[in-house]
């Protein structure tokens, strides 16, 4: 096992469909991952780990940034509690 070989395509969609699944279950549930365990462990089986960080930063600052465009901005109160 050569550490990080290039996925397949094949891998590859099977990579981003157990993602848009995961992503899915989350949005339906508010993003309670508990709820979406079963999900959660099929999109890191089927992922290399690196994409699986990748994609949940990916989700985080997607969110961040619908938060903004929803609410606005507001300055985090704790900052630095993160």
């Amino acid at each position: 096992c050569s550490g990080m070989a290039a996925p397949t395509m094949e891998e590859r969609k099977a990579c981003w469909g157990a993602r848009d699944e995961f992503w899915q279950c989350l949005d339906s549930h508010g993003d309670d991952a508990a709820k979406c365990e079963k999900l959660r462990r099929a999109f890191e089986a089927r992922c290399p780990q690196q994409w699986v960080k990748h994609f949940d930063k990916r989700r985080d600052f997607l969110k961040y940034k619908k938060k903004l465009e929803t609410e606005g901005f507001h300055p985090p109160e704790a900052a630095g509690k993160s």
